[in-house]
């Protein structure tokens, strides 16, 4: 059985992935450092279905500092996914981490995937590289322009990714997400907590007025083009947008929750924040053309999906770390 190595594995795409690849058979090493990022006892219950699987295995190690070379050992892919996350938290003194996390894992994680010839190593971008884009949809070959710390670590580390392709090849694939949503989603994101404030009658923070637009992703759609990272023939050093096609405004996802749910959100109206930009979405014409992948649920299933896993475990979120 093939040997899937998925780091991040205990996040919200990480999970779904793990449990997508035990499906069809593959053995899965997860590796999770378990930062405190938000609480992470809700990361470990992301993998409760992976654990009851005999060909599951979980390593808590930081990529930045432990020996890597035993754990990618014979692995025939290694899905990237590890990495601090967020925008607002890069600024200033979180720097340091998020250039530790992003750009020194990164580097070390490609270093032992060559050395082991690892035959396929995918990795997780973010549409954080655009910043304030230019055109929309936005195209892999538009000049990327990150306007937050975040998105110059993320676009480093997929320069990285690049350059082990062509330098050691080390054949790669780069995926950058559009605003990925759904069950598991991390708590610090904004569908998240509006659905968590509408169910629970808590104020929802709003920063900005609620026009910003979002090309919203729903998590079963970029596992699906991690799936596909693997199986299609990619030329090597590819970088793609996995973009959902729903391109609504935080104010048209509210409008959403509130008939879904059949209840009002309360708004604590807050100012735009650092490193936010006004608008995001992405071309998805190369990502079908070399994975034959598109976009599959549409944002008002993907809510109604997101929304039934809230309300199945509300109950365990009480402690939840809301960094917004």
């Amino acid at each position: 059985m093939p040997l899937a190595v998925v780091t991040g594995g205990a996040g919200c795409i990480g999970s779904h992935l793990a449990e997508r690849l035990l499906r069809e058979g593959w053995r899965v090493r997860v590796i999770d450092v378990l930062t405190d990022y938000y609480d992470p006892s809700v990361k470990r219950s992301n993998l409760e279905v992976c654990v009851s699987s005999p060909l599951f295995e979980f390593a808590q190690v930081d990529l930045a500092t432990e020996d890597l070379l035993p754990l990618l050992r014979n692995a025939k892919s290694v899905f990237h996914l590890a990495g601090q996350p967020g925008v607002r938290g890069s600024w200033r003194d979180g720097f340091a981490e998020y250039a530790r996390q992003n750009i020194l894992a990164t580097q070390r994680l490609l270093e032992a995937a060559a050395l082991c010839q690892v035959p396929s190593f995918v990795y997780s971008s973010s549409s954080s590289v655009y910043g304030q884009a230019l055109n929309f949809p936005s195209r892999e070959v538009d000049l990327p322009q990150p306007h937050s710390p975040y998105g110059v670590t993320k676009l480093a580390a997929e320069h990285l990714v690049k350059l082990y392709a062509h330098n050691f090849g080390l054949h790669t694939v780069s995926l950058r997400y559009f605003t990925v949503y759904g069950p598991r989603q991390r708590p610090d994101m904004a569908i998240h907590r509006i659905i968590e404030s509408c169910l629970r009658g808590t104020p929802f923070p709003m920063f900005g007025d609620g026009s910003a637009i979002r090309d919203f992703t729903f998590v079963g759609d970029v596992v699906e083009a991690n799936i596909r990272a693997v199986s299609a023939n990619a030329p090597t050093g590819s970088v793609l947008n996995v973009a959902g096609g729903s391109q609504v405004s935080l104010a048209a996802v509210m409008d959403a929750i509130q008939e879904l749910t059949g209840r009002t959100i309360t708004l604590d109206k807050q100012g735009m924040q650092p490193g936010d930009v006004p608008r995001t979405g992405g071309s998805t014409d190369e990502v079908q053309k070399i994975l034959n992948w598109r976009p599959s649920v549409s944002i008002r299933e993907g809510l109604r999906l997101q929304l039934e896993w809230h309300k199945r475990h509300i109950g365990d979120l009480n402690s939840v770390n809301s960094r917004s």
